[in-house]
């Protein structure tokens, strides 16, 4: 469980810091060829790069996930149980219901 957490925090990170990066160094002029743009290009071409990077990192975390065994990971008895017995209780109240509703008619 520890892994997934630290997996989805890296991606969080990643997700904030790239744009950030991409439209600090346009905007800084870090980034080779980004003094000839003029300000409207530099703009829209940051921007774009910014939200080109976050899909980008979104896309290599699904991958990350669906790579990981599915065999690692089974619910917890108690909570399937618990969860079986709030099933049949509610389809219970549910048929109950609908029968005081066929009597009154």
């Amino acid at each position: 469980m520890a892994a997934v957490i630290t997996k989805f925090f890296i991606a969080s990170m990643i997700m904030w810091i790239a744009p950030l990066a991409i439209l600090f160094g346009f905007n800084h002029k870090l980034l080779p060829g980004s003094t000839d743009l003029s300000p409207y290009s530099k703009t829209l071409l940051s921007g774009f790069l910014a939200v080109i990077s976050v899909n980008i990192v979104i896309v290599f975390y699904i991958y990350m996930a669906l790579k990981e065994p599915s065999d690692k990971h089974e619910p917890d008895p108690a909570f399937v149980a618990e969860a079986k017995a709030s099933v049949n209780q509610s389809t219970d109240k549910a048929e109950s219901s609908s029968e005081s509703l066929k009597k009154q008619e």
